[in-house]
């Protein structure tokens, strides 16, 4: 009998801890919903996402690195951050590209006795420029990098290369991947061949008149050559030409862009301090820098002020996170990375400890799942906060990688996330001189940083494990 009664009150004892631990959990849950519903509340009637917005696209434009309104932007999102409250505000220096775009680009077709079409063209990001007096040759289309091989060097030396590949519409996810092959690696492919210049279909699936730009690269051991794209309008207007036309077309493109050494810029900081891990670092991001056509809403600014509204909340509703929580305005995303780089190899140098890091730059629309790039077991954990974030529209939370600016990251360990918004209107404005603050919807944008601030706090006040 005596064993017995010690095995009931064990058995009571086990059950009351079990009790006491439920109900914890109950509690922090409770609390946890009441502190994301109050920065829900927050960010949706009183945020200032949506003006910081309108102050990067409306007073500053665009931010291309190592320009002007770079520099402007720098000192625009520092003001930003101190007026959010973050603790500490500080410039991290970096070097970037410095190219410009220079006057704007001609494009005309020229076909018949005497007929011309003008067409809507911009430079490839980094490209080189034509002679003083624009360069002219006949043009040749390809649909893809093997039927330009099969051409051969005999059919395409001394003319233009027109690659006219539509984004694939039955690629929900990856349409973007699969035809920016073209932008990044065209001009190389072309050059080998003897091209004089190339010219893509924007990457897009949209049928506008807008071209998009974004960078391209080059191979040091194959002359350049200039590098254009088009509107899908024009793209389908001369692919219908050179169809029909028994005789030639040519093309006559003119672009006169510089480059520049290197340009000392900054990546953004701020932070509030852990108050009870601050040696444990949370970073969510955005990357400054934008290309030169538009006023780049979309790409980035937005990830840029849903970071910063991060802190903004956090501090205006009193909250003390447990964890350092760090927003990070990247610098030079679009053509070279360098803002990135130059945050991983401090981070590196100073040894801090990254525990986790998410960033947005996908575009301004509501978010609908969050990526998990952890280990087994931080996924695992990290999923089970899912019923938080569902009334701010996260639905999953797949397992995947980071994106471009948190990738660096990485190799010090923290486990990385992207937010994924709805993204099939995004290569709409993608790099188009249609990514303004107007293609930007005030609740969405809003949505997304109730989305980052939510993820920041738990990450703050659960950890993510290992």
């Amino acid at each position: 009998m005596p064993e017995i009664r010690k095995q009931m009150a064990g058995k009571r004892i086990g059950l009351a801890c079990a009790l006491l631990a439920w109900g914890c959990t109950i509690q922090a849950q409770t609390n946890d919903t009441l502190v994301l519903q109050n920065m829900g509340t927050e960010i949706l009637k009183n945020g200032r996402a949506y003006a910081n917005l309108k102050t990067l696209c409306k007073d500053i434009g665009p931010r291309l690195s190592g320009g002007k309104g770079a520099a402007k932007a720098v000192d625009a999102t520092a003001a930003m951050l101190r007026a959010a409250g973050a603790d500490t505000v500080y410039l991290q220096p970096v070097m970037v590209p410095h190219w410009e775009r220079g006057p704007k680009e001609e494009g005309v077709a020229l076909f018949g006795k005497e007929q011309r079409q003008r067409l809507r063209v911009c430079l490839l990001g980094m490209s080189v420029g034509t002679p003083v007096t624009g360069l002219k040759a006949e043009v040749i289309m390809v649909h893809d990098f093997e039927e330009l091989q099969a051409l051969g060097k005999e059919k395409v030396a001394g003319k233009i290369v027109f690659i006219n590949y539509a984004m694939r519409p039955e690629l929900i996810q990856n349409g973007y991947g699969d035809a920016v092959r073209f932008r990044a690696s065209g001009p190389v492919e072309a050059a080998h061949l003897g091209a004089l210049a190339i010219m893509i279909r924007s990457v897009t699936h949209a049928l506008d008149t807008f071209p998009h730009t974004g960078t391209t690269r080059y191979d040091p051991a194959v002359t350049p050559i200039p590098a254009f794209a088009c509107s899908t309008v024009d793209a389908e207007w001369l692919a219908n030409k050179l169809t029909a036309q028994k005789q030639p077309v040519s093309l006559y493109l003119k672009a006169r862009p510089q480059s520049f050494p290197d340009a000392l810029s900054y990546n953004v900081i701020g932070e509030i301090l852990g108050s009870t891990y601050p040696e444990e670092i949370i970073t969510v991001g955005g990357h400054l820098d934008s290309w030169d056509l538009g006023e780049g809403a979309h790409d980035d600014g937005s990830g840029c002020v849903q970071s910063i509204e991060v802190i903004r909340a956090i501090k205006a509703l009193g909250l003390k996170p447990q964890r350092t929580i760090r927003a990070v305005m990247f610098m030079n995303e679009e053509n070279g990375l360098k803002g990135a780089l130059a945050y991983a190899d401090s981070a590196e140098k100073s040894k801090e400890k990254h525990v986790y890091a998410i960033e947005s730059d996908l575009g301004a629309f509501s978010p609908v799942y969050i990526t998990l790039g952890g280990t087994a077991t931080q996924n695992e954990r990290v999923r089970g906060w899912l019923p938080l974030l569902r009334p701010y529209w996260v639905l999953l939370m797949p397992d995947g990688g980071p994106g471009a600016d948190i990738g660096p990251l990485r190799r010090l360990g923290p486990m990385v996330s992207n937010m994924i918004p709805y993204s099939q209107r995004y290569f709409d404005y993608h790099h188009a001189a249609s990514d303004r603050l107007e293609a930007v919807n005030k609740r969405e944008l809003e949505l997304g940083a109730t989305a980052l601030a939510a993820m920041c706090w738990l990450a703050s006040e659960w950890g993510v494990g290992q």
